[in-house]
């Protein structure tokens, strides 16, 4: 059977099975397809930083699942980074680990222990057999918990259940004209920092919103505020009505307190940028390897219990084709946050996909404060590659061409 006849087995085969079975029966067909001695699945956790074996198929009768798995140096990170099939010939066989990977989101990882001697072509179809394992992944999460469960390292609080809940489905997006990441890396007590974006046809939308409070009370204003921007932005109002209705919502039904933002879009076609600063930290833009704050109007923050004194303004956004920006929260500048040079970081890691450098800019600031954060940490990091790009160029589900180098010092 071709590849394309094997790929179609193989969605059936998914297909047929119960969510929660999915990869699992994707698996077993592996193990039988390439004559493979293991398959394994390992889901990338919240973090960014290990991975977690949610399945693993083997001609054995039983395995006993491996515990959490630090990325940091291992072979799984050079995947992850490079988003290209490792092979190496083992004791046992070959050793092969493919990215499963969509649009840029690094979802996992699939490796297979191969007999000894495989062509390029079996390779390639285990390549295939990934990517099409990122698709089965994204349709059967709709339906149980088990994925959401796999990425988890520990449980959640309600506050921060809610928080999670608030962030879009994918956190990496590569586009023909862009590429983005964000993170939130959330304190003790959680603070309902959010991001958030979306596409369509003409316009890249994205946002960022910090509220006042801690826990449950910033869980609700977060649900609030990001209900009323994304409802805003779906019923087509403009930058200008989207900031209104956010600023009422919260206003009129969140706790006491406000919320900084900003909300931006983009037009895909043209590369003009747009944004509404409601009192928030200037962004960061690096252009040709300097790194400055993109000096903003600091108009009020979303929620104020009194009139604002005027209404939130439009302002240009200047960017072009090879800028990377980057919007944060104040928890990435907070107490002893402050002594991390983000320019720095920033210049350090340029060469980095934005899924690499968010996780670099709150690894740096979690190092600083040892771990215990006063505030939320969040980061979008957006890569501008211009208007004139229409079509991404991947034969999978990333562009090789925007990837990490592999890790070449510890």
């Amino acid at each position: 059977m071709d590849d394309q006849g094997e790929l179609s087995r193989l969605l059936t085969a998914a297909e047929t099975a119960a969510p929660v079975e999915a990869v699992d029966v994707v698996a077993q067909d592996l193990l039988r397809r390439f004559g493979a001695t293991r398959v394994s699945f390992l889901i990338v956790d919240l973090t960014g930083r290990a991975i977690v074996p949610l399945t693993t198929a083997s001609q054995q009768e039983s395995v006993g699942q491996a515990d959490r798995i630090e990325l940091h140096g291992s072979v799984y990170e050079r995947v992850v980074r490079t988003q290209q099939l490792y092979r190496e010939t083992t004791t046992w066989g070959e050793r092969v680990i493919c990215p499963v990977t969509n649009r840029g989101d690094a979802i996992g990882l699939l490796e297979l222990l191969l007999p000894t001697g495989q062509d390029e072509a079996t390779v390639h179809a285990v390549g295939e057999a990934a990517h099409a394992l990122a698709y089965i992944m994204i349709a059967n999460q709709r339906y149980t918990d088990l994925y959401t469960w796999g990425k988890r390292s520990r449980p959640l609080t309600l506050a921060a259940e809610i928080q999670h809940q608030l962030l879009p489905p994918s956190l990496t997006c590569e586009g023909a004209q862009f590429a983005l990441c964000g993170t939130m890396e959330p304190s003790n007590s959680i603070s309902g920092d959010t991001f958030d974006y979306t596409l369509d046809r003409d316009t890249l939308h994205l946002s960022l919103t910090d509220p006042m409070g801690h826990d449950i009370e910033a869980a609700l204003a977060a649900t609030i505020l990001v209900s009323a921007l994304r409802g805003a932005r779906r019923n087509g109002a403009d930058l200008l009505e989207q900031a209104r209705q956010a600023d009422q919502a919260l206003a009129a039904h969140g706790p006491p307190g406000h919320a900084t933002g900003q909300l931006v879009r983009v037009d895909l076609h043209t590369g003009q940028a747009r944004l509404v600063n409601a009192g928030h930290p200037w962004p960061l833009r690096m252009r040709d390897g300097i790194v400055e704050e993109v000096a903003l109007e600091v108009d009020p923050p979303f929620g104020l219990p009194v009139p604002i004194p005027h209404p939130h303004r439009v302002q240009e956004l200047d960017l072009r084709p090879g800028d990377r920006l980057i919007m944060l929260t104040d928890g990435m500048l907070e107490q002893d946050a402050e002594r991390v040079d983000l320019a720095a970081v920033l210049k350090g890691t340029r060469n980095l996909h934005p899924r690499e450098t968010v996780l670099a800019l709150t690894s740096a600031v979690l190092d600083a404060v040892d771990g215990r954060l006063e505030d939320d940490a969040t980061v979008l990091c957006l890569d501008w590659h211009g208007s004139g790009e229409t079509e991404r160029q991947v034969a999978s589900g990333a562009d090789i061409r925007q990837a990490s180098p592999r890790r070449t010092a510890p």
